[in-house]
């Protein structure tokens, strides 16, 4: 039977912790539950004393994705499921994720439009995941979703890329698709939180998420980022020439540098490929 160890990052959350942990524990016994204080100011630390967890302490508010990071590391089981410790995430999903964990090698809870915090929210999340499945090419239904179920070796083998912010769920969900390995979405109810607010910031946060898969786009598929800017250059290009030429009858200068930024672009992409495959194969290898 596989050991399972659920992570929970927790900042400031003392008001929902116990709710959650009671819940957790009475509902899976067997289960291995880490929970990572990530410098919280309230009661955090002695509301876990009285708990069957295993507890660690940052030393100062690092990060979200710090605190994962850092549980994984400690956590034995040979599958890591990870939730929010707001309350929003309900315990009696977890079943689902961990049974589809085996058939596919991460298992990620799925929430709907009117699941997310806010609209605004929600309608960035539809952009995301537009993105996201753009880059991964395979549909991504909820790409900031911290509620899944991963193998312990898939996660680990990704835990280089997460950054220390509320990010990594974007990170690891586009690491694991651009590896080659299976995911699998599955449908949750997200309760509302009863006390407290989100740490996420719609504008700082969201430009983070953005960049992040950018930069994981081109670590994994550089061409799905170099070709279409490649392209987008050319057809200025061939859009500025029928310009002047219709006009002035000549090519111009700009068009020139247009064709030329496109033509170096793809090329810069091309060799981009070749790297990341090298890279691929032997970090594989290895």
């Amino acid at each position: 039977m596989k050991r399972v160890s659920v992570i929970l990052p927790v900042y400031n959350e003392a008001p929902n912790l116990p709710y959650l942990l009671d819940d957790l524990i009475e509902s899976y016994p067997d289960y291995e539950v880490v929970v990572v204080n990530d410098g919280s100011t309230d009661k955090t630390s002695e509301l876990c004393t009285g708990y069957d967890v295993i507890l660690v302490e940052h030393p100062y508010n690092i990060g979200n994705g710090a605190a994962v990071k850092t549980a994984m590391r400690l956590a034995t089981g040979d599958i890591f499921v990870t939730m929010d410790s707001d309350g929003q995430h309900d315990p009696a999903d977890i079943d689902k994720l961990v049974s589809l964990v085996g058939e596919y090698d991460m298992a990620v809870g799925a929430r709907s439009f009117s699941g997310q915090a806010t609209t605004q929210r929600a309608l960035g999340n539809l952009v995301y995941n537009a993105f996201a499945s753009y880059v991964a090419k395979f549909k991504v239904q909820d790409l900031t979703s911290g509620f899944r179920a991963v193998k312990r070796d898939v996660a680990l083998e990704q835990l280089h890329l997460f950054p220390n912010t509320y990010s990594y769920p974007t990170t690891l969900t586009l690491a694991v698709l651009r590896s080659g390995y299976s995911v699998k979405y599955v449908p949750i109810a997200v309760r509302s939180r009863q006390n407290g607010k989100s740490g996420i910031n719609l504008v700082k946060d969201g430009t983070r998420f953005l960049m992040i898969i950018i930069k994981l786009c081109t670590l994994y598929s550089p061409l799905r980022v170099f070709l279409p800017v490649s392209g987008f250059m050319l057809v200025l290009g061939l859009l500025n020439y029928a310009y002047t030429y219709l006009l002035q009858g000549r090519f111009t200068n700009m068009s020139a540098v247009l064709f030329m930024s496109g033509v170096i672009i793809f090329m810069m992409g091309i060799i981009s490929e070749q790297i990341c495959q090298l890279r691929y194969e032997r970090v594989h290898k290895d």
